[in-house]
């Protein structure tokens, strides 16, 4: 491998490690209402557990409450089922047509909790990218054995592949930053 093509494929994992803790923390509730908070709900259907948000529609007609109707009304009682064995911490309101789920507003202490988590989840996306940077480094040194590029190469890809690394915790933060600001606010 050339080092482009090392720094090129660090850069990317590094990248996807930033799409990971935002897909993470899209899971982490705010007070707010968002239909991501429904992505890990599965409900039987004909037998064979289906993602909910394949069964329903699901809106959001006021700031704390989603809004779920059904594509088919007798899955009604195995979405409401579905959302209860969920452990979202959210009580489903039937009306015979749709389900309501109404988001509580979050304590201060609870608010803590979720920035903990955060912190958390924006720590183990660091280490991926530690791995990534300890990864390309060692193909560079290989790299670098084998000749494929001098030591002057060696060095200035090795800086590049501490900067990508730089670039790539910094914008964890960054999104670390951004949701801990929205649960705070929220």
């Amino acid at each position: 491998m050339t080092g482009k093509e090392i720094l090129a494929e660090a850069k990317e994992k590094m990248a996807k490690s930033g799409d990971a803790l935002k897909r993470t923390l899209a899971d982490i509730r705010a007070g707010r209402a968002n239909a991501s908070l429904l992505n890990t709900v599965t409900v039987e259907y004909y037998g064979a557990p289906t993602p909910l948000n394949q069964l329903a529609s699901i809106t959001i007609p006021e700031a704390r409450q989603l809004l779920i109707s059904p594509y088919d009304k007798t899955t009604l009682k195995d979405i409401e089922r579905a959302i209860y064995e969920s452990n979202l911490g959210l009580t489903p309101q039937n009306d015979g047509e749709t389900i309501r789920l109404v988001v509580p507003q979050l304590t201060e202490d609870r608010r803590k909790e979720l920035v903990k988590d955060v912190k958390a989840e924006m720590e183990k996306a660091k280490v991926a990218v530690r791995n990534v940077r300890r990864e390309a480094m060692d193909d560079l040194k290989k790299g670098n054995k084998d000749g494929d590029f001098n030591d002057d190469e060696f060095h200035d890809l090795e800086k590049q592949v501490q900067e990508e690394t730089d670039a790539g915790i910094k914008n964890l933060e960054q999104i670390a930053a951004d949701k801990e600001k929205e649960l705070l606010e929220g």
